[in-house]
């Protein structure tokens, strides 16, 4: 199986998360399931956009210069009206303009004297200047947000300008990142010369959770067939999303494949043509729950997860699929063999801006810390000829 082929099966076998309704201040980096229509024109006035005096623009050009300021409109306040041009109401930004102007000089284009304004060199009368027209931005039946975007700052204010107090988005995924192996050993705990720390999980979780993922838990299961049994069944009633580092090869000790199958899960593919990451294991429960089954070294395990696990769960939850980082070498890269290369890289950038992928290959699958000197990875296709410095391919950061 390619790696455009798991795209697919995981597309396919992952059922939509359902959704629910959240408060304005609880959907920040939720996705959004509801287009967003403005309640009324946006701006809902003519806006002014600089503290300054409105005028009727025609004054100047009929030799207005100095004008009588007869009011201050302020913002929040019903709009004032100009009777006669050669006065001016000075405005604050954010008010409405008043009628009879549509022109906002700013302050610093006239002197202001004995109740007057008097224009200098500087100033110019035209239409609408420093004036935001009504409906400029956005009207009313026009969405201003569709239904997949993923919520930030600006999207929220934009929510919030409609008037919405709650939002309709997808549900947070149940996520369990479940450790597998009687070598491994919690940070904090003394550890043995022939054991080693139980780094992957936090990895994933911090990978999960940087990337706007709420529901994330974890669980550590020893080598032990009759325990896995019933530490997946418990999780497979109460999770959405499980993923597993370990035990999914072939090693005698490696009764992950088994056990779903014990359980009722539906293997849908096992094993990629990649590297690293070959033995990744992909399933569904009766219940709906994707399992996930990486491999136990520290490299193929993030990379698995971020270039299969997140985009899969993402589209689930309405997210349009976004098109890869694209990134040329900075170098040629040797790779002879027909399975896809998932290289570390360092991404650096020119004087234009112009970003470059340098090879930052790790010491083997086991190397964690080879990976800090990598902002991610690319996706090199199979193939028996070297990848020439200058070869554009898809960047996926950590």
């Amino acid at each position: 199986m390619t790696p455009q082929m798991a795209d697919e099966a995981i597309a396919s076998a992952l059922a939509p998360f359902e959704v629910e309704s959240r408060p304005l201040v609880q959907c920040i980096g939720q996705t959004l399931r509801q287009d967003i229509f403005a309640e009324r024109d946006n701006p809902p006035f003519n806006r002014v956009c600089m503290d300054g005096i409105a005028i009727d623009s025609g004054a100047p050009s009929r030799g207005i210069r100095r004008f009588t300021i007869v009011g201050i409109q302020l913002a929040g306040i019903p709009p004032l009206e100009l009777t006669s041009r050669d006065n001016a109401i000075e405005v604050m930004t954010g008010a409405v303009l008043p009628i009879g102007t549509d022109c906002v000089i700013p302050q610093e284009e006239y002197e202001e004297s004995d109740g007057a304004a008097s224009l200098n060199a500087l100033g110019a009368a035209v239409p609408y200047r420093n004036v935001q027209r009504r409906g400029e931005d956005s009207q009313p039946g026009v969405a201003m947000l569709k239904a997949g975007v993923r919520l930030g700052a600006p999207q929220i204010a934009v929510a919030a300008s409609a008037g919405l107090s709650h939002l309709r988005v997808s549900r947070q995924p149940r996520f369990m990142i479940i450790s597998t192996g009687d070598e491994l050993v919690e940070p904090g705990h003394p550890v043995a010369e022939y054991q080693v720390r139980r780094s992957n999980a936090y990895s994933l979780i911090a990978a999960l959770r940087e990337r706007g993922f709420e529901n994330v838990a974890n669980d550590h299961i020893p080598d032990n067939e009759l325990l896995l049994h019933d530490r997946l069944a418990l999780h497979l009633e109460s999770q959405d999303v499980l993923v597993l580092s370990g035990g999914v090869s072939k090693g005698k000790y490696d009764f992950v494949p088994k056990v779903l199958k014990d359980l009722g899960v539906r293997e849908v593919f096992y094993q990629v043509a990649q590297r690293p990451g070959m033995p990744m294991w992909f399933g569904i429960s009766q219940g709906g729950a994707a399992i996930f089954g990486l491999p136990g070294n520290p490299v193929a395990t993030l990379v698995c997860l971020i270039r299969y696990i997140i985009p899969g769960v993402t589209a689930a939850m309405g997210q349009p699929r976004a098109a890869p980082e694209r990134v040329p070498l900075a170098a040629p890269v040797k790779f002879h063999r027909a399975l896809t290369y998932f290289l570390p890289v360092a991404v650096q950038y020119d004087d234009g801006g112009r970003p470059a992928a340098i090879p930052r290959p790790t010491n083997g699958p086991g190397d964690f810390l080879g990976m800090t000197a990598a902002q991610g990875f690319v996706e090199l296709p199979p193939s028996s000829e070297p990848f020439p410095a200058g070869y554009v391919a898809n960047l996926y950061r950590w």
